[in-house]
């Protein structure tokens, strides 16, 4: 069939992110036949407010939903905060989420990934996404994980994604999450 078009949400502002990092080297590496986009308004995006909705979606928020909506799949790329998804990304999802009952989220698969400076590689901050996504009926890649540990040595001071072992288990990712979005886009 034609590309499969997904698309990255990094979920830092900051300028240096090893997930946006991350995110680039999927741009990169992603296999043929599929195309990333990126969403890069997250800091545009104001604290989900149900009055502010009833008043109708700000200009980012309306952005962020219509980028999902032009798009075959999601990739989550999250740091971890305090254990979990840091509070700019989870409002992002908050706002993708409504209206509750015919969101941009619901049925559209996705896949989750991370870095963390430590040792950890954001294992908790994935699993809280993918537990938000069981509410949004949005189907998650069960596997493989990628979970990308001590970032400060995985990037140079570019932000390339230099580690070839993070490389390869990246493009085997991609290549998997390439197969299983399109059994729900060609069902």
């Amino acid at each position: 069939g034609d590309a499969l078009r997904v698309l990255g949400i990094a979920g830092s502002l900051r300028a240096g992110s090893y997930n946006r990092s991350l995110l680039e080297a999927a741009v990169e590496l992603a296999p043929e036949g599929m195309v990333i986009e990126t969403f890069d308004r997250l800091g545009e995006i104001p604290p989900y407010d149900a009055d502010v909705e009833t008043e109708g979606d700000p200009d980012a928020v309306a952005a962020l939903k219509q980028a999902i909506d032009g798009s075959d799949a999601l990739l989550w790329v999250t740091p971890e905060y305090n254990y979990s998804v840091p509070g700019v990304l989870k409002n992002a999802f908050d706002w993708a989420s409504r209206p509750a009952r015919s969101s941009v989220l619901i049925g559209r698969p996705a896949a989750v990934t991370g870095v963390s400076g430590g040792g950890s590689g954001t294992a908790r901050a994935q699993m809280a996404l993918r537990q938000s996504m069981v509410f949004t009926r949005t189907p998650v890649m069960p596997g493989p994980e990628l979970l990308v540990s001590r970032g400060g040595e995985r990037f140079d001071d570019d932000g390339v994604l230099t580690d070839e072992g993070i490389r390869d288990r990246l493009v085997d990712f991609l290549e998997r999450f390439d197969e299983f979005a399109r059994r729900f886009r060609d069902a």
